[in-house]
């Protein structure tokens, strides 16, 4: 990967203000069109099995690389408008999972942290 997430913040926050978008992108639009997208994500995966899901074709997988970045974009718009940086954001909840999820007891299952 050659940009970082910040220049891809920037990149995405520039295309849409060269379109005068920001009056469209309140947090709650954005959070919608993220739900959105999410959808268009799983209705790849509609039907398919475990191992179907793990074995795409090249064009389901082109497919999907574009739905993945469709999410990734309006997620990290919905971060410019709320002043979140999701790096950020993400390492402060992978400590909060480590220490619901602790190794020993969570190793090899699939158990919420509060069936452990």
């Amino acid at each position: 990967m050659t940009d970082t997430l910040h220049d891809l913040s920037q990149q995405q926050f520039q295309f849409a203000q060269e379109r005068d978008w920001e009056q469209f992108h309140s947090p709650k639009n954005l959070a919608s069109a993220l739900i959105v997208e999410a959808g268009e994500l799983l209705e790849h995966f509609q039907w398919m099995t475990e191992a179907e899901s793990r074995a795409l074709a090249p064009e389901k997988l082109e497919a999907v690389g574009a739905e993945i970045a469709d999410v990734l974009l309006y997620l990290v718009q919905l971060s410019n408008v709320l002043g979140i940086d999701p790096v950020e954001a993400a390492q402060v909840k992978i400590k909060l999972n480590a220490r619901k999820y602790p190794i020993d007891r969570a190793k090899g299952t699939n158990k919420k942290y509060d069936q452990l």
